[in-house]
């Protein structure tokens, strides 16, 4: 396992000198875009890949060594392509696979985490709402994060994955009501910020602000990983030339044509390929 994720898979190039190569981004669905819009917004000159692992969404139910275990695979199909760098665009990913895949990787990995450093400079009344799956509300590195920058505070968490299912879905009629049921009883409980714990929450902003009013704030950490990501690239040598014009491209590890149109919807266009899912991980196990 440790050799062919230091090597990348056998039978494939790195990228040309002329065409720079890529950065990869992954998540387990489409909740990543929102990272990956930050990232082109910073770095409009650099090829993008994102990976959804459609096939085993969502991440966030599932037990860490099956996560770890997707985090490699993709991380493996991005640096068989020549990655130079990887996006780890999902808390939950963070949490089971980031420091594992930084040392065994060999590539500058820069990962996610819930926002609660900068939730606790903004709040003025002590108590922050954390809306997150149940993987990341669970882990080790929230629990280490709730410790170094939650002390005095109080920090209210509530899982939220019907709210995955809603960005992927896409269902209108009903993601109201789902966010309301979500968030509101963070606000009666007096939480004056709302900390987004997953990629995919930053798609529902608009509704969240709206349910929550102007005195409460909505954080996320999506231009953060942006501007570390930036900085990492500079910083190594390994930023592609200005004049580049970059590029994306999509994969999933799902059906291409099923989820051609939720691509369109948050994003804006694009074409989605499908990424073979290794024999030795085609069927998902639920946790």
């Amino acid at each position: 396992m440790e050799s062919e994720l230091a090597g990348g898979r056998p039978g494939r190039s790195n990228a040309r000198m002329d065409n720079p190569a890529p950065i990869g981004v992954f998540d387990s669905g489409f909740g990543g875009l929102s990272v990956l819009r930050a990232v082109r917004a910073r770095q409009p000159a650099e090829n993008l890949i994102y990976c959804a692992d459609h096939a085993w969404l969502p991440w966030g139910e599932r037990d860490v060594s099956c996560v770890r275990e997707r985090a490699r695979v993709l991380t493996t199909e991005l640096m068989g392509v020549g990655a130079k760098a990887v996006v780890v665009a999902c808390n939950t990913a963070t949490a089971a696979a980031a420091d594992w895949l930084r040392a065994e990787s060999g590539l500058p990995v820069i990962a996610m985490e819930p926002a609660v450093k900068p939730a606790a400079a903004a709040t003025r009344g002590g108590i922050i709402g954390v809306l997150g799956t149940g993987g990341t509300l669970a882990s080790a590195r929230f629990s280490a994060l709730l410790e170094r920058y939650g002390a005095g505070l109080e920090v209210i968490t509530r899982p939220a994955p019907e709210l995955v299912a809603a960005v992927e879905s896409g269902d209108s009629a009903h993601r109201r009501q789902l966010v309301t049921d979500a968030v509101l009883p963070l606000i009666e409980r007096g939480a004056d910020v709302i900390v987004l714990g997953c990629t995919h929450f930053p798609f529902l902003r608009p509704e969240i602000e709206a349910i929550v009013g102007p005195e409460v704030a909505v954080i996320d950490t999506g231009s953060a990983v942006a501007r570390e990501l930036q900085r990492r690239v500079i910083s190594g040598g390994l930023a592609a030339p200005s004049r580049n014009a970059g590029t994306e491209r999509f994969w999933t590890t799902g059906d291409p044509q099923a989820l051609r149109s939720t691509l369109h919807r948050l994003w804006g266009g694009g074409e989605l390929e499908r990424m073979p899912i290794p024999a030795t991980a085609s069927r998902p196990r639920q946790s």
